[in-house]
């Protein structure tokens, strides 16, 4: 669970990065390796989860609701914890 928490509050700070001019990012990884990267676009108020498989080969997922994007970045975190 303190997993999850970490994963909304590091989203929650992009929500709230409002007014700079970059698009506020952040990489999670696991044993070193990038296996997703988050983008928030403020003026839409959207999350774009960028999910890596082994191969570097990318799926884009969209969301709108900060806990459905941190649930989503749960799940890809804890399945790519089983494989390594």
């Amino acid at each position: 669970m303190s997993q999850l928490l970490g994963i909304i509050q590091r989203l929650q700070t992009m929500q709230n990065m409002e007014g700079h001019e970059d698009v506020p990012q952040r990489q999670f990884e696991v044993n070193g390796k990038v296996i997703c990267q988050v983008k928030f676009f403020s003026n839409t108020g959207t999350f774009e989860v960028e999910e890596y498989d082994k191969d570097k080969n990318k799926k884009t997922y969209q969301f709108d609701d900060v806990d459905a994007a941190a649930i989503e970045i749960f799940d890809i975190v804890q399945e790519a914890k089983s494989f390594s």
